[in-house]
């Protein structure tokens, strides 16, 4: 098992989302593939972002503005301003572009197994996209990791 790299436990072909793409087409793509997230792409196909099933909730989510006190006559919030920000940011977004996440983390094809577990664990994301170089050539998720450590 210890000899695995993500080449051999990826998922290809990689259902893709444009950045131009409507938020009701990523909708539709996730729930026909019954996917939870997939990568973004640009016009010249690299990756750009990765959306998920977070990302569309959170327009439907009540934003709620920041708690704050007012303190010698200067407003102290309690909650970041900014959080507020990109959630009002995301309940208002059209387009893939405007609810995505931008810094993606990736791997090379020929990382191994226990750094691929690592990433996923260390850096809290539920897929990575497996690149060739800077080319999208397949995903991995938690449960193709689990998958692969139960074949021993």
């Amino acid at each position: 098992m210890n000899d695995l790299t993500a080449a051999d436990i990826m998922r290809s072909p990689v259902f893709t989302v444009k950045e131009d793409d409507s938020v009701q087409e990523l909708a539709a793509l996730l729930a026909k593939k019954k996917i939870s997230g997939a990568p973004v792409l640009n016009n010249q196909n690299r990756v750009v972002g990765i959306v998920s099933e977070g990302d569309l909730v959170s327009q439907d989510a009540d934003i709620h503005f920041p708690h704050y006190i007012e303190l010698l006559g200067n407003i102290i919030y309690l909650e970041s301003i900014k959080k507020y920000e990109e959630r009002l940011e995301k309940a208002a977004a059209s387009s893939v572009k405007e609810i995505m996440t931008t810094e993606v983390i990736t791997v090379q094809k020929e990382a191994p197994l226990h750094e691929i577990a690592t990433l996923l664990t260390d850096r809290k994301v539920n897929r990575l996209p497996v690149l060739d170089g800077d080319i999208l050539v397949g995903i991995i998720t938690r449960a193709d990791v689990v998958r692969a450590m139960a074949k021993g």
